[in-house]
């Protein structure tokens, strides 16, 4: 039962969860989410059908009725399950890891989203106790459905002039293919890995990876490309190159869509949502438009809720998921590329590259986020936060998903993963020196009292 997580339920499918498991989430859902009908969708893995069968046998027999959309990305489930009413839902995906894997991304009523906490939880313990699954007297009915137009016409509702743009797309072989080249018909575009393969052939569909995105640097470097878009395999996350084929911190482009919604559209003192790893430009650039910056949990099962507890305008993540009011709180990599190319486009038609628009927001250097091998996690992350406090006064302390600590020249998170014995860690700091200094200390604590790896 070690697929079940935090966010959602995910693993190395017949090691981590087969479809027995499959089956008896199928057969709970309904029960937990008060639900006599749930919408379903999976993406393109190998294993996915199976999974999808077993499922949809599980919500059957539980007596609840199926509405399957067949090949879907997440955020066509997500779609599905807030504009039309549904109380909850499945999408099978295992997002961006590797092929072998599987897993499964619960939504409740609004496309909220189901973590541990909030309902997985339950579910396991039920596996976990053997509890009963009779079939029901009256089982469910399944009915196949096609809610792809509909999402389609939402997603072009957002669409500007992309004439003057040369883009460059990665579409990871994987559920991106379902929508891109119907939204993007017409426009100057190349696209790379462009056909449903779930094997992923070219590379894993996950695009934080550096040697993931080299394929489409090359891209944009060799047509001259404004830019480069590349999705992950279910489509809910997306990144960007900018015009000098670098990658583009997934964050600064949380700053940037102030562009968009504050400068095209007009929103005045906007609430913004930002994760607890996020660079500190984000807020300083945000100054000018008054937004209430919001400082919160990584990961969708934290976001997503969070968002629409302030009712903030749009939000995002340095995995590059970027969620927005207008599409129920939740997140579309779709739709933020979409916003993007409307910036980038408009920044064009002023004479301006993506690329200097990243150089204006890159005041800070950065360490990326740093994996140190530790089973005391909790015993690791006091003593770093001891150290450092002991050396200097910090002027803002953030003590969920592990520790931020800021001081006036840098600032450092120090966060647990939830699957995995690794301290996750990130550091900013004005320079170079400053940076690999304290980058030096944190590894050199970890090593000597942790045995860190």
């Amino acid at each position: 039962m070690g697929a079940f997580h935090a966010y959602d339920i995910r693993g190395i499918y017949n090691v981590d969860f087969d479809k027995e498991v499959a089956y008896k989430v199928g057969y709970f859902l309904p029960e937990l989410l008060g639900a006599d009908k749930v919408l379903v969708g999976r993406d393109c893995r190998v294993s996915s059908p199976e999974i999808h069968d077993y499922l949809i046998k599980g919500i059957t027999d539980a007596g609840a009725d199926v509405d399957d959309i067949g090949l879907s990305s997440t955020p066509l489930v997500y779609f599905g399950t807030a504009n039309y009413g549904y109380k909850a839902s499945v999408q099978i995906t295992a997002s961006h890891n590797p092929a072998e894997y599987n897993g499964m991304k619960v939504s409740r009523e609004n496309a909220l989203p189901v973590g541990l906490d909030t309902g997985l939880g339950q579910i396991k313990a039920w596996i976990d106790e053997g509890k009963p699954t009779p079939p029901a007297a009256k089982k469910g009915s399944v009915r196949e459905i096609d809610i792809k137009p509909d999402y389609i016409a939402f997603l072009k509702k957002y669409k500007g002039d992309f004439s003057n743009l040369k883009i460059a797309f990665d579409l990871s072989n994987g559920m991106a293919n379902l929508f891109a080249k119907e939204v993007y018909a017409g426009e100057n575009a190349e696209y790379l890995f462009d056909t449903i393969d779930g094997r992923f052939p070219n590379h894993e569909p996950n695009p934080l990876i550096p040697k993931n995105v080299q394929p489409l640097k090359d891209l944009v470097s060799r047509t001259g490309a404004d830019l480069g878009v590349i999705y992950d395999g279910d489509a809910d996350r997306v990144m960007f190159v900018d015009d000098k084929a670098r990658f583009v911190a997934p964050d600064l482009i949380i700053a940037m869509m102030a562009l968009y919604f504050c400068g095209e559209r007009g929103e005045k003192n906007p609430r913004v949502l930002q994760e607890i790893r996020s660079s500190k430009a984000v807020g300083e650039y945000l100054q000018q438009y008054g937004a209430e910056l919001h400082t919160w949990r990584v990961g969708r099962a934290f976001a997503a809720p969070k968002l629409r507890e302030i009712d903030g305008l749009w939000g995002g993540e340095l995995a590059g998921h970027y969620y927005f009011k207008d599409f129920f709180y939740s997140d579309s990599g779709m739709l933020a590329s979409i916003i993007v190319l409307r910036i980038v486009s408009a920044l064009k038609r002023q004479g301006k590259t993506f690329s200097a628009m990243i150089d204006e927001l890159t005041h800070y250097k950065n360490s990326g986020e740093i994996n140190f091998r530790i089973e005391d996690k909790a015993g690791a992350m006091e003593a770093v936060k001891a150290h450092f406090m002991a050396q200097e006064t910090p002027t803002a302390v953030m003590d969920f998903d592990g520790y931020r600590l800021e001081f006036p020249q840098w600032w450092f998170n120090i966060r647990p993963s939830n699957t995995e014995p690794y301290l996750r860690f990130i550091c900013e700091a004005t320079s170079e020196e400053l940076l690999a200094k304290k980058v030096a200390e944190t590894r050199a604590l970890l090593v000597e009292k942790f045995d860190a790896k």
